[in-house]
């Protein structure tokens, strides 16, 4: 449970980045939302759900960023996705009742409200406007996945690396005084899930892209200096979304 009183009144002034569920809600409607679940806090490496479980709760991150796992029989694990603040993480168990078929865990301090999946429901019947943001966040999820896959099957792995690098900061780049973050702490290893690549492999692929002055590794951290140049490699004529 959050303690710090001082969190409700961040969250209620908080600026939802473009895109993300909350973002897509008027002030009234997320509002209501809001009123509905029980506010929480965790430490980083909270696992807020577990694939596989039966639960249906929701949780919509308020001031969190999240990645999302999964893994198959033979043990290997691959990172789906990344949820920042103002993402809604849990809405498919929530709606058909199936198994999760996911791990989300925080990357980082994270505040969430948790809704159960039965008041979310009902919060949806009688907001159309939400089921129609929800409609679209899911639209996105399945695009962006369309996207990677055929990354995969037509781009070698420094193009698949630079293709969601780009992508990555369209949604969550930072400016810096070295170029544009990529406003999300992952390791070598998760970039090289993203791009369904292992990590030594992956490795090699940063290793490149640093080589031509393209981008410069830090810890959980790459930042693209040049744009324009990565672009170009990338076989994107430019960014669909500014940073």
């Amino acid at each position: 449970m959050v303690e710090d009183s001082s969190l409700e009144d961040n969250v209620a002034t908080n600026r939802w980045p473009t895109g993300t569920f909350m973002h897509r809600l008027t002030d009234e409607v997320r509002s209501e939302l809001l009123g509905l679940g029980t506010l929480r806090a965790f430490p980083p490496g909270q696992v807020l759900i577990s694939q596989g479980d039966r639960g249906t709760s929701v949780w919509i991150l308020l001031d969190a960023l999240v990645k999302v796992t999964g893994g198959v029989e033979n043990g290997v694990e691959a990172t789906l996705a990344i949820r920042v603040s103002g993402d809604i993480v849990g809405d498919m168990s929530a709606m058909d009742g199936s198994p999760r078929s996911a791990t989300v865990t925080t990357c980082g301090r994270a505040v969430c409200q948790q809704i159960k999946g039965p008041v979310f429901r009902a919060f949806l019947a009688r907001r159309p406007a939400a089921a129609l943001a929800l409609a679209q966040v899911v639209a996105d999820r399945l695009r962006w996945a369309n996207q990677r896959r055929l990354d995969f099957a037509g781009y070698e792995t420094k193009i698949c690396l630079a293709r969601v690098l780009l992508a990555l900061i369209s949604r969550h780049g930072r400016a810096t005084e070295r170029g544009v973050s990529i406003g999300v702490p992952l390791t070598r290893a998760e970039l090289g899930m993203l791009v369904g690549a292992k990590e030594i492999t992956a490795q090699k692929a940063l290793r490149e892209l640093a080589a031509e002055k393209l981008i410069q590794r830090g810890h959980r951290d790459v930042v693209v200096k040049d744009v324009a140049g990565l672009a170009e490699l990338a076989d994107l004529p430019f960014l669909t979304k500014p940073y």
